[in-house]
């Protein structure tokens, strides 16, 4: 049996690693506590916040090289896009404190792990 405040602790930093993620650095958070940790729910969370680092840095490229060619028209897009990525990790925040024994599955994200 794993330890259910360990595992919502290490999960919760996993997800939540993303709010510093215009520092590059942020994705060693979620990488270091996939390789450290023995917990299949903690090693799920992990991967799911690895690939939503890389799509949200994915996306923000995108929307910044749409914005730019556009000069600005469609900025709007940007704060579209902070909203969904900060909601879906206020999601999975919740989901991972609430219910510790299912990893959280981001929906609309392409999965490299």
């Amino acid at each position: 049996m794993y330890d259910i405040d360990k595992r919502k602790l290490l999960s919760a930093i996993s997800h939540g690693a993303i709010f510093f993620s215009s520092i590059l650095i942020s994705i060693a958070v979620p990488i270091f506590i996939l390789f450290t940790t023995e917990d299949p729910v903690v090693k799920s969370n992990a991967k799911e916040a690895i690939n939503f680092h890389l799509n949200v840095w994915l996306y923000g490229v995108i929307i910044g090289l749409v914005t730019t060619v556009t000069f600005g028209l469609l900025g709007f897009l940007f704060g579209i896009w902070v909203l969904i990525h900060w909601g879906l990790t206020i999601w999975a925040l919740f989901h991972v404190l609430g219910d510790s024994d299912q990893p959280f599955r981001y929906p609309f994200i392409f999965r490299v792990f």
